[in-house]
Formats: structure tokens, C-alpha cells, sequence
């Protein structure tokens, strides 16, 4: 077993103890795109005991330029990227456990998908879900790692619950912004940047090495060849909602909306109102006299006009081919009348 290792063992830094807390370790990875594939992959080879990760999407042709876990071969399967990335982890380290979780990262379902974990990593592409994580972290003191990119510029800082300022701490008003990877785009090299200085500081904390830990925001411009540290020590604040006054908005469902744009795709998700297991052969029936339907254990495609909707078991549906929640509200109440 220590052989595979052998060449991150003799390191100072880790050594046979280190990688022996890295085996008992158990990590939440939220969101398997850009950040997400290449995190998994180093913290996989890197021997980490139990990986968890929770992804709501599926592979599309547009994320092969930066999402190192997939591959040509993914396309077109209608199997979700948490699955994909379970399949192929286990060929790269069979000592790993690894969990993959098909569904979105919300309210209802946070806090057990965190039972257990020593850590949670961000590899979101949406603000809300971050602030999710952030009381989520708070609440039960589990550290986490904040990471985002787009264009060329990337940043990341570490939450250390009653150590550190928070997500909430830094930034001050939750934004729910426009600006995505579709509409500036992104280069597949920040995104691996970001993520092997999130994995680098995750086996820190793993290992116990949470002296070496970065105290400071780090921001990464590849193209402008900038590396710029930024304090952040003194922002965390008595009076912050969620570590200061210990008041989780998020993880309480106050501010998470049911209708959501997905980074880089032109597509809506809509999570339902009640939630409740579809039967996915009886939405098939439903589904077939208006247009194409494919399906299999995790999913239901169906092809509508211009539009894609693929459905889920748990009720959630992501409309593709349109930006506007409107639209996809409308087409939703068609098909699925919820």
C-alpha cells in the first residue's frame, strides 16, 4: 500500500504519519465540473480514505475544454457526472472510497450529505450554493475550502469555523450574479490552478498541517502572470450572520431560490415545490406522445421543439435551451404538472 504513496511519504511534509490521517480522512466534494474533476483526481491519488461527491449535472461538449474526468466517450451516455466520476476514480485508486451522489446541493439534503466528513470542498459554479456550504461549515465545524474562477482569474481562501472570517465575513451581501463562464468564458488552466491550490491546502488540513495553512485570499491571474495575496484576517466580524450571530439563512432555505441558470449552458434548472420520488418509467409514458424520450436508471431525456429537459427521480429538471426562468417554469408545469 505504502509504495503507491512512496514519492509523497518522503516528503517532509506528509511523511507515513501524515499519510496515514490522509487514509482515515473522509471529504464532501460539492460539484464535479471545472474545479470539482481535477480536485477529486488529486485527492483520489493523493490517498485520501472517503470521497464523497454530490453532482446534480450530466457531461456536455462544452465542458471537455477544462473538465479534466471526462472524456469523449461521455457524451451522449445520460449518465450523470457524479456516477462517471465514481466509475472512473475507482479505476485510478481502488484503496478510495468513493461515493458519487447525483443531485443538487440544497437545504433538504446538506446536512447528511456532510455527516462524517473531516472537510468540504467547493467545486460550485453558483454563489448560493457556496453560501450553503458556508453555514453548513459553521454550523457543524467543519472546515472548507472556497474556490471560483472565469475568464483568466481565479481565487480561493480557507474557512476555518471560530478561526477564520467566513464566506459571510468577506462577503458582505449575498449576490446572485450574472456574470458566468458562458458569458465571459474561462481557460482550462486557471481552473486547474485554483484546484491543485484547494487540494494542496485540503492534504493540509487531512494531514494535520494546518500550521502551513494560507491565512490570506489568494488571487490568480494566469494570463497577467499575477499571484496577489490579500489579508483577510481582520474581516471577520462579531455581527456576521452565520459566524458571528450563528443565524443560517441558507441551510434553512430563507434565501435559496427554486429556479437556478446554469453556469456555461444556457439552461434553467427548476428544483419542484414538494419534494418526491418520480417513477421514471411512468414519466417516460407521460412524456413520449410530444416528442423523443431516452432514459435509464438515473434519468429521463426528453427532446421538445428546441428544447432538452432532462428529468430526475427526485423531481428536479434542467430545461437546456433557454436562459429565461420564465420559459422554463412554463415548460415545466407542462410536462410535469408540479
Amino acid at each position: 500500500m505504502w509504495e503507491r504513496y512512496s514519492r509523497q511519504i518522503i516528503t517532509s511534509v506528509i511523511g507515513e504519519k501524515g499519510q496515514r490521517k490522509l487514509r482515515e480522512s473522509s471529504v464532501l466534494l460539492v460539484g464535479c465540473g471545472g474545479l470539482g474533476s481535477a480536485i477529486a483526481t488529486t485527492l483520489v491519488r493523493a490517498g485520501v480514505g472517503k470521497l464523497r461527491i454530490v453532482d446534480r449535472d450530466f457531461v456536455e461538449i462544452t465542458n471537455l475544454q477544462r473538465q479534466i474526468l471526462f472524456d469523449e466517450d461521455d457524451l451522449n451516455t445520460n449518465i450523470p457526472k457524479a456516477v462517471i466520476a465514481e466509475r472512473k476514480l475507482k479505476r485510478v485508486n481502488s484503496d478510495v472510497k468513493i461515493e458519487g451522489i447525483v443531485a443538487d446541493f440544497n437545504p433538504t439534503n446538506a446536512e447528511s450529505f456532510s455527516d462524517g466528513v473531516d472537510l468540504i470542498l467547493d467545486g460550485l459554479d453558483n454563489m448560493e450554493g457556496r453560501f450553503l456550504i458556508n453555514d453548513l461549515s459553521i454550523k457543524k465545524g467543519i472546515p472548507w475550502i472556497y474556490g471560483t474562477c472565469l475568464s483568466t482569474y481565479g481565487l480561493t481562501f480557507n474557512i476555518i469555523p471560530g478561526k477564520t472570517p467566513c464566506l459571510r465575513c468577506v462577503y458582505d451581501n449575498f449576490e446572485n450574479r450574472s456574470i458566468t463562464c458562458e458569458t465571459v468564458g474561462i481557460i482550462g488552466s486557471t481552473v486547474v490552478t485554483i484546484a491543485s491550490i484547494q487540494s494542496a491546502e485540503a492534504i493540509k488540513i487531512l494531514t494535520g498541517n494546518e500550521k502551513d495553512l494560507r491565512t490570506d485570499l489568494l488571487f490568480v491571474d494566469l494570463w497577467k502572470n499575477e499571484f496577489e495575496k490579500i489579508p483577510i484576517s481582520h474581516l471577520k466580524k462579531e455581527d456576521c450572520p452565520a459566524c458571528g450571530m450563528r443565524k443560517f439563512d441558507f441551510l434553512e432555505g430563507k434565501n435559496v431560490s427554486s429556479v437556478m441558470s446554469i453556469c456555461g449552458s444556457n439552461s434553467i434548472q427548476i428544483n419542484p415545490p414538494v419534494k418526491k420520488l418520480l417513477e421514471l418509467e411512468k414519466i417516460v409514458e407521460i412524456l413520449k406522445p410530444y416528442g423523443t424520450v431516452v432514459f435509464n436508471e438515473y434519468l429521463a431525456k426528453f427532446f421538445y421543439q428546441n428544447y432538452e429537459i432532462t428529468i430526475f427521480k427526485d423531481g428536479r429538471a434542467i430545461i437546456k435551451g433557454t436562459s429565461d426562468p420564465s420559459t422554463a417554469k412554463s415548460l415545466y408545469s407542462k410536462f410535469l404538472g408540479m
